[in-house]
């Protein structure tokens, strides 16, 4: 009986240290939050909602921006003699702040240990809060937000609690070119117009297939999300049809426009995501910034079900959700975006590499670059510079973890390799936005890849960048 309790007590005993252990290990982990879910049954009125947060959406601006010009010099310079794809101005030079008493050639004399104990990677570097990061969601431009309202009069994206935050200079051409793969005799085929539920059929009759002009059609319609629906925790002044598709990516490319990826909890670990363009989706093979997801039918599917409601289908299933049919309506809709093309690029011959005809040698310079000193052609390789892989760029080896305006500010995790074809006509860059030029994100990649690529490098790279 002794020996049995002694067994007892010991089995106890162990039995407690195993829980102090993982309580140990738990307290070691990041954040947690109280609930993956959001609440369901909203208590307080849509009028209260409604005054509680315009009240408060002067000082959120205003504590975003401050962190926005603290990060990066949004003054309007174009570069000259050089455009997107139709007339736009493309934005140069580094726009990123350099650390009070560093310059870019000592940062990249460092090793990531020495940046990050001095404190000194670039604030423009971190990842970049959404305009109102404990709320998240669809934020759009407002030049989106003007044709739409102009195009489909009630429909309003306008939110009553948040405003987009980066200068319409630095954003893609509105709207912008569509080119289809099978149809390139044809140009540009948007005739200069947004292309919504008002227009799709009269635009693409006769030059699409029956299959094709209802996945558009299913693009371009309304459908409930999580800030744009009709209820009464909406961020919308009035009842609203709901987003689009395209009302993130116009005309098949990207506005831009910003909300927070769905994987993480709690909100303050989501990492803001910017739209990345569909030009091109018919040679991908991964899809979503930082999702990995297999193919553009679980993209589109995914989008709807998923990115429209936060990840939460309990919410989803209150506001609207829109159950796609795999078979008549989400290959439709993905036939329809794997029409959709890149660009022209003159400069490139037919295996996407400079022809020495027609590029300057600062270009020809800078592919050499690209793809030796640079190692850009690692991750980027031609003819539409990219690898249809996920990379992880370990930038938590520069910086300290921080609370930043609502975002734990740690490492990205693993990133996408976007297609750089038509790479300057999508700013700003990487999967939040957060490098507002081609001349940052080559500074970016030069300190994170450690290259230690001179300025007259730099800018030849840039050069080459402007000719895909």
């Amino acid at each position: 009986m002794i020996l049995a309790k002694t067994r007892k007590l010991l089995a106890g005993v162990a039995a407690t240290g195993v829980i102090i252990a993982c309580g140990f290990a738990y307290a070691q982990q990041g954040p947690r939050g109280k609930s993956s879910y959001m609440p369901v049954d909203i208590t307080e009125p849509f009028s209260a909602i409604f005054a509680r947060l315009s009240a408060q959406k002067p000082e959120v601006t205003r504590e975003h921006m401050a962190l926005v010009n603290e990060r990066y010099d949004l003054s309007n310079r174009p570069a000259t003699g050089v455009t997107m794809d139709r007339t736009k101005p493309v934005q140069e030079g580094v726009r990123v702040k350099l650390p009070a008493g560093k310059t870019w050639e000592a940062l990249a004399a460092m090793s990531p240990e020495q940046i990050r104990e001095q404190n000194v990677f670039p604030k423009g570097f971190y990842p970049l809060p959404h305009p109102k990061h404990s709320e998240g969601g669809f934020v759009f431009p407002h030049f989106l937000i003007d044709e739409i309202k102009r195009q489909e009069g009630a429909r309003d994206l306008t939110r009553f609690d948040v405003e987009y935050d980066i200068p319409d200079h630095f954003l893609p051409e509105f709207p912008p070119a569509i080119y289809l793969n099978q149809r390139t005799d044809l140009g540009d085929v948007s005739q200069g117009k947004l292309v919504s539920i008002e227009n799709y059929y009269q635009l693409f009759n006769g030059i699409l297939p029956p299959k094709q002009i209802e996945g558009l059609r299913l693009l371009v319609t309304p459908f409930p999300q999580q800030q744009f629906n009709e209820t009464e925790d909406r961020r919308s002044e009035k009842p609203s049809r709901g987003a689009t598709c395209f009302d993130c990516h116009s005309n098949g490319h990207t506005n831009k426009a910003t909300h927070l990826a769905p994987d993480a909890r709690p909100q303050e670990s989501r990492h803001r995501v910017v739209t990345p363009s569909l030009r091109g989706v018919q040679i991908q093979r991964l899809f979503g910034s930082q999702r990995a997801l297999k193919t553009v039918e679980d993209f589109t599917q995914f989008e709807q079900a998923g990115a429209y409601f936060d990840g939460d289908q309990v919410i989803a299933t209150k506001k609207g959700l829109n159950p796609l049919n795999r078979i008549l309506q989400v290959d439709l809709m993905a036939e329809f975006q794997e029409e959709l093309g890149f660009p022209p690029a003159p400069k490139l011959d037919v295996l996407g590499i400079l022809d020495p005809s027609k590029a300057t040698q600062a270009e020809l310079r800078g592919q050499e670059i690209f793809f030796g000193k640079g190692r850009c052609g690692a991750c980027h390789a031609a003819p539409y510079y990219t690898d249809n892989l996920m990379h992880d760029l370990k930038t938590e080896r520069f910086f300290k973890p921080e609370m930043i305006n609502g975002l734990n500010e740690v490492g990205d995790g693993a990133v996408k390799t976007f297609p750089l074809r038509g790479i300057k006509d999508s700013p700003p860059y990487l999967h939040d936005g957060r490098l507002l030029t081609l001349d940052d994100t080559v500074e970016f990649f030069n300190l994170v890849l450690g290259t230690k690529l001179t300025t007259e490098e730099k800018r030849d790279l840039v050069a080459f960048l402007r000719t895909l």
